[in-house]
């Protein structure tokens, strides 16, 4: 028996949100590299081909804005209408404001939310009522350690995450006996472009980071594709309504 039958996604086809850059991207390759077919969707069409160019033949791509929310339905039949059943779903791609809360407007605070809690529970109904009726599909979550901690600045981003995960919860109760598993991520501190940048030019940050973080360093954007891939792959079959902190032990660290 192959030892690593359990985690093999061939013949599967996943949708990843936001795959073109980032933990998107990283996320896509680890599928990939798994064996499954991945779609990445995103709004820049340029950015989307350049990272399937870079992921290989099982990529393709899409391009759509999940702020339409009212196209989503139309949206995943299309998707499915030129690929098949979607077997996998990654809802990674995300929005963020970094702004005193007491200065955050209506409209600010309601553009996050509508991208980071809303467009995510129309496309996983959407996605899912195609699986309830296959009785088989994977729902993953990416939330963020803004929905374990009190982080300053960042309420719209805080609220949106926090209800993700309250969402894979409810949705994982629903939907697994309908043959549908959901579960999220929770990333830590993760070496992208955009966190490390931030952290390298604050060093007394860094430190603290890297001071309540028990394994001592930032983790690596494919640590998440390779929580992602479990998740979504035969080894985590008895595994559903679950948050999984990826963070090097920061969220327990003192």
């Amino acid at each position: 028996m192959d030892k690593n039958a359990g985690f093999d996604l061939s013949g599967k086809t996943a949708l990843v949100t936001g795959g073109g850059s980032g933990l998107g991207f990283a996320i896509s390759k680890i599928l990939i590299q798994s064996g499954a077919r991945v779609i990445i969707i995103g709004r820049q069409e340029a950015k989307l081909a350049e990272a399937c160019e870079k992921l290989g033949s099982q990529c393709s791509y899409k391009v759509f804005d999940l702020s339409a929310v009212e196209k989503i339905k139309w949206f995943v039949e299309t998707l499915e209408a030129e690929n098949g059943p979607l077997d996998v779903l990654v809802n990674n791609a995300g929005i963020h404001l970094k702004k005193d809360t007491l200065s955050v407007s209506d409209e600010e605070y309601q553009r996050v939310i509508r991208i980071n809690q809303q467009a995510v529970f129309a496309l996983t109904r959407e996605v899912s009522v195609k699986m309830v009726e296959r009785q088989a599909g994977c729902v993953i979550m990416i939330s963020s350690m803004a929905s374990q901690y009190g982080l300053p600045k960042v309420i719209a981003y805080t609220a949106a995450k926090s209800a993700v995960e309250g969402m894979t919860r409810a949705l994982a109760v629903e939907l697994s006996p309908l043959g549908v598993r959901v579960n999220c991520v929770a990333p830590g501190f993760i070496a992208t472009d955009m966190s490390a940048g931030a952290l390298n030019n604050d060093k007394e940050r860094m430190a603290r980071v890297l001071t309540r973080t028990p394994i001592g360093r930032l983790g690596e954007p494919d640590d998440i594709g390779y929580a992602v891939t479990y998740l979504a792959s035969e080894a985590a079959r008895y595994v559903t309504g679950v948050v999984l902190p990826v963070d090097g032990g920061n969220s327990i660290g003192f």
